[in-house]
């Protein structure tokens, strides 16, 4: 089986772990992880590492991500998310005032550095436990606010006007750890009338996009595009070629003389050997090490 990334278009009602299940069934090892969960209502690309290359979804998880999503003005949620029971209404009158320039304003608040306290729903941990599962135990949850970047935030439609909601199209890309759930949230707290998610579709994770990926119902052993670990981490991280000689000496935990400035990947050939670090001023020391393709 060949090390790698699989791109996954996660369909609607499937957890992450749902999809991960259904791809190590497929092709038949246990081997395989994914870089970012995607809620069960959420859908689009979900990047999966395969055999060794699961040791580069640290790497992935941090990378910025692209969405598209549709906020629903006039409610919120316990959620953050048509999912939630309800917690308040806007007074129609309250809503009428809700102007399309009113909406660009709120989102332009919510562009760029930005403090985000996450939504209670989230996976964040207390005290060890998972946010989401204190929540339906009905325990009262805390969390801390986070700094995240919104590189763009963008109504991408024109603006649903009803008597009950507004329904508003977006396009956002941020660095990872943001939450859409709780910018939806923000922007309907900041207009006076209470937010929610209705829809969520990932886009893009670093250089990948879902364009690339494929359908979970379609896919089958023969079928699945594995991206090599080689060609996978050259679409995210710096790196370096080296020879049998120094890849030898890097899977052995020998450092290697070369000058470097952050961390790489280290490539001999088709394989990916190393993720590398520097070492003083003239060397460099494996901190993850891959098999070859053929012992993997």
């Amino acid at each position: 089986m060949t090390s790698g990334l699989l791109l996954v278009d996660k369909p609607i009602g499937f957890t992450s772990h749902d999809v991960v299940a259904k791809v190590r069934k497929i092709l038949g090892t246990k081997k395989v992880g994914h870089a970012g969960t995607l809620d069960p209502m959420a859908t689009g690309l979900l990047v999966l590492g395969i055999g060794s290359a699961t040791k580069l979804l640290t790497y992935l998880v941090g990378l910025d991500k692209t969405y598209t999503a549709t906020i629903s003005l006039g409610s919120s949620t316990i959620t953050d998310d048509s999912e939630g029971e309800v917690l308040t209404l806007a007074e129609p009158d309250h809503l009428a005032r809700i102007t399309e320039e009113s909406i660009s304003s709120g989102i332009k608040k919510l562009t760029g550095t930005i403090t985000q306290i996450p939504s209670s729903v989230s996976a964040k941990k207390v005290a060890g436990v998972r946010a989401y599962d204190l929540v339906r135990a009905g325990v009262a949850v805390d969390l801390k606010a986070n700094e995240v970047v919104i590189e763009k935030f963008e109504i991408t439609a024109p603006v649903r006007f009803t008597e009950k909601s507004i329904e508003v199209d977006v396009e956002v890309s941020c660095s990872s750890g943001t939450y859409i759930r709780a910018l939806a949230r923000d922007l309907g707290a900041d207009l006076g009338v209470g937010g929610h998610l209705t829809a969520l579709r990932r886009i893009r994770v670093g250089a990948f996009s879902v364009e690339s990926a494929q359908q979970i119902e379609n896919l089958d052993a023969a079928s699945a595009m594995v991206i090599t670990a080689s060609d996978a981490v050259k679409q995210f991280m710096k790196f370096i070629q080296i020879d049998e000689l120094d890849a030898t000496k890097l899977r052995n935990g020998i450092p290697l003389k070369q000058k470097l400035d952050g961390i790489a990947a280290s490539i001999c050939g088709e394989d990916l050997v190393a993720i590398v670090e520097p070492k003083g001023e003239n060397l460099v020391k494996s901190v993850v090490v891959f098999p070859k393709e053929s012992d993997d």
